[in-house]
């Protein structure tokens, strides 16, 4: 009796298991006294469902020798709502635990939305859902936040605008469908923020938000430490944003289900934007 044996030839593909960045332990300062800040470049990870069938808002840039993800929200295809990270339970603090059993279908992206304190609840400004659940702050202090101006990006429908926090204060009274406060301010009015060097010193993952002529929301994230003075030429220069808003630094963290990203560092208040 012949015994035929049938060999297949299996291929088995590994994929690397990349490890989380880690959480920031330090704010940024302009004033000098600290010294520049080393940060690990960002290792985005592995979505925890599977990517949604789409083409993706966000795109990578090198502006300076520095890459960043540039992502486009136009009020004709995309609405943009705040929401808050859980602040216990499972990876507490995270994008992710915040998507956990959402259906992520309609999700163009989701970012960091501004800075928060030690209960990851926002220190500044915040409406969601055209609920006010933090009044503007305009008090003097340390740190980022309060370099003056800093400013709210804010909006209702598809109109979304960014504005320091004096011309918003004298400027608007109805409250917005959604709000966040953060700082400094990286344009104003189509300069820089008049405390940046250069190209300073201070180098951290950075992330903003600015508004196009057309009112597209232009949101940047680096993937490498970046000075302010350079962050805020891409909004000027490149996204000619004549008014954008920093968000926060070190956390910074992005979800783009469309290219299977999820940044895990602990953030507090989130920018959520949907395809309509």
């Amino acid at each position: 009796m012949k015994i035929r044996i049938l060999l297949t030839a299996t291929l088995m593909i590994g994929a690397c298991s990349e490890q989380p960045a880690g959480e920031p332990v330090v704010r940024t300062q302009l004033d000098g006294s600290e010294p520049a800040e080393i940060v690990a470049e960002p290792t985005p990870e592995a979505a925890p469902t599977q990517a949604a069938a789409q083409q993706s808002a966000c795109s990578d840039k090198v502006f300076e020798g520095v890459s960043l993800t540039h992502c486009i929200a136009d009020p004709a295809e995309h609405s943009v709502t705040t929401a808050l990270a859980p602040s216990s339970g499972s990876n507490f603090g995270t994008i992710g635990a915040w998507a956990a059993g959402k259906n992520e279908g309609d999700i163009a992206f989701v970012v960091n939305g501004g800075m928060y304190g030690d209960d990851l609840r926002p220190i500044g400004y915040y409406v969601e859902g055209s609920d006010r659940l933090k009044e503007l702050n305009r008090a003097d202090g340390p740190g980022n936040f309060h370099l003056k101006p800093n400013g709210v990006f804010f909006g209702s429908g598809s109109t979304w605008r960014v504005l320091d926090t004096e011309t918003f204060y004298r400027t608007i009274g109805d409250r917005p469908q959604f709000g966040t406060q953060s700082g400094p301010m990286l344009v104003i009015g189509g300069k820089l923020h008049p405390e940046f060097q250069d190209d300073g010193p201070s180098r951290a993952l950075r992330n903003g938000v600015g508004i196009d002529a057309d009112g597209k929301a232009h949101f940047v994230i680096s993937n490498a430490p970046i000075s302010f003075g350079k962050f805020g030429r891409f909004f000027r220069d490149e996204l000619k944003t004549p008014n954008a808003l920093f968000l926060d630094g070190n956390v910074s963290s992005l979800w783009d289900p469309a290219n299977g990203r999820m940044d895990s560092r602990r953030v507090g208040p989130l920018l959520v934007v949907r395809d309509k």
